[in-house]
């Protein structure tokens, strides 16, 4: 068996590899177009901004180690300009000698990944992208000599390199064209990401559009210029399809390759992994991008189980992903608030903001947790996190439970690791699985931050149960305070109607809730509780 597979990074290695553990008879080629194979992309930034010290630490392998461990014939430097199914074969071009001739295959796996989208600007070709080895040489050289730079797009790429060129002493402005960074993250919890990259003196130009890239400046739709020695485009990756597509393999309508289960093309014998490739939602099962690490790692892996025969199905993908930005970690998996609303799917949001480990151990910090949930079935259907610790831990449980079916309320059961310097007795999942279960059965109802101003319009009388303390320092315009170990002896003041009541995260208040329920109001918590309202307000909080 002949097996040739395009592209020698993430995906194509895997690939190989994985193969040549299955099949010592195998002839296994790798073309790949690039200087390097088996490099680590998502370590790029953190080479730029010195945290990685040592070029050669990014390339995890050689063609000669390769050739040597797995006896793989790796090829650099070789493009794969045409295939042809029906014949099973592809023209292959050495860029370096610019020959090119044919070979044949009996199965061939396409991983040719996405490439960074640099859109049509006067003064574009200056833009630097940062996708592949030969990227951050060019990267690391500019950097060494300019004092100020503009990330166009903030999304989790466009933040990375804003952390890492501060790092290097750089003044930084990120002009994203959206209202927040971090896209995928709903309002409430990109704030927290926002105001980390302030505080570190990155100038953030949210809802702006680049439109000119000057010798050393960079315009704005408006006409305000930014200083900008380097300039950087993040705004997003395309797959690299263009092989298949003049192959005449199916396209999504996201320009990647269709597979089926089995990774698949349109055409026998012709496989897809990684970045090129559409994969199914595991939420609703349609066809998405994820351009993401791990999913071609695996999906490599899985073809190659494929090939030889074996019964591998790819799953469908949740697009689990995290960021570390200066102290702080932002996570997510599955679906946001926003692309629910945009879907017109039913959910229920929960949030708290519970301590990273036992508030007793010294050091705890605080994470914001945020669950979405299908309020007729109880099914988790995204969840994010954000904070300083332990965001990765409860970010990786709340998507293995997805992956496992575990309803929202049933997260109070988990048997979680705990000793005080790791967590709480009651680990902010399970409490998240509480939360699910009191709005399940109807014990608690909540109303969310963005609902508040409908409710001061219908006149719905605003409770702070805080201290007086808490509440001098700020609170929701219009709200009363009446603290909650005062609230039994004081609830005539409260006037008849609908109550809203909140507290600093919504524990306070849910107990205060209870007891209006039961002495006869018609009161419900405002999730997550002050702290929710303030970041997705911009509004100041202690």
């Amino acid at each position: 068996m002949k097996v040739v597979i395009v592209g020698g990074v993430a995906g194509g290695m895997s690939a190989a590899t994985r193969l040549r553990r299955l099949s010592e008879t195998a002839e296994i080629i790798v073309l790949e177009r690039g200087d390097h194979v088996s490099f680590a992309n998502c370590g790029l930034p953190y080479y730029v901004g010195g945290v990685i010290p040592k070029r050669e630490s990014l390339l995890l392998q050689t063609p000669e180690s390769l050739a040597a461990r797995f006896r793989l014939d790796v090829r650099v430097r070789s493009e794969a300009i045409t295939l042809d199914p029906e014949s099973r074969t592809v023209v292959v071009r050495e860029l370096d000698s610019g020959r090119e001739y044919l070979e044949s295959f009996d199965e061939l796996v396409l991983s040719t990944g996405a490439s960074a989208i640099v859109p049509p600007l006067p003064g574009a070709d200056r833009a630097l992208v940062l996708r592949d080895v030969a990227d951050v040489d060019r990267m690391s050289a500019a950097v060494s000599e300019v004092g100020s730079a503009v990330v166009v797009g903030a999304g989790f790429i466009g933040v990375e390199m804003a952390e890492n060129l501060v790092r290097r002493g750089i003044s930084t402005t990120v002009v994203e064209r959206g209202p927040q960074v971090l896209a995928p993250l709903d309002t409430e919890m990109a704030a927290p990401v926002a105001a980390e990259l302030r505080e570190h003196g990155i100038r953030l130009e949210l809802g702006a559009e680049l439109v000119r890239i000057g010798a050393d400046t960079a315009t704005l739709a408006d006409r305000r210029v930014v200083p900008a020695d380097l300039v950087i485009m993040a705004i997003g990756v395309r797959p690299e399809s263009a092989l298949a597509r003049g192959a005449g393999l199916d396209i999504g309508s996201a320009g990647g390759v269709v597979v089926d289960d089995r990774l698949r093309t349109s055409a026998p014998h012709v496989y897809a992994v990684g970045d090129v490739v559409e994969k199914t939602d595991a939420l609703s099962g349609e066809p998405m991008p994820v351009p993401l690490a791990n999913a071609a790692n695996r999906q490599g892996r899985l073809v190659a189980d494929v090939i030889a025969g074996l019964p591998a199905v790819d799953p469908p993908a949740s697009g689990t992903a995290i960021l570390g930005v200066f102290g702080l970690t932002a996570a997510m998996t599955g679906w946001s608030e926003k692309r629910l609303r945009a879907a017109g799917r039913r959910f229920r949001a929960l949030h708290s903001h519970p301590l990273a480990h036992a508030g007793y151990y010294p050091g705890a910090r605080g994470i914001s947790l945020k669950l979405l949930v299908d309020p007729d079935t109880d099914e988790i259907l995204g969840a994010q996190a954000v904070g300083a610790d332990g965001v990765d831990k409860r970010i990786d449980v709340l998507a293995t439970a997805m992956a496992g079916g575990i309803t929202a309320s049933r997260l109070m059961d988990l048997e979680l690791a705990y000793a005080p310097q790791f967590g709480s007795a009651k680990d902010p999942v399970n409490m998240l699985g509480y939360m699910a279960d009191n709005l399940r059965t109807g014990v608690l109802r909540t109303a969310q931050w963005s609902e508040v101003d409908d409710a001061i319009v219908a006149g719905t009388c605003l409770l702070d149960v805080r201290s007086p303390e808490e509440y001098a320092e700020g609170s929701i315009p219009g709200a009363v305070n009446i603290p909650l170990d005062e609230l039994r002896d004081r609830a005539a003041e409260i006037p008849a109607g609908p109550v809203l009541v909140f507290c600093r995260v919504g524990q306070r208040g849910n107990s205060a809730t209870r007891l209006l329920t039961q002495l006869g109001h018609d009161a419900v918590n405002l999730d997550g509780g002050y702290l929710t309202w303030c970041a997705a307000t911009a509004a100041p909080h202690p």
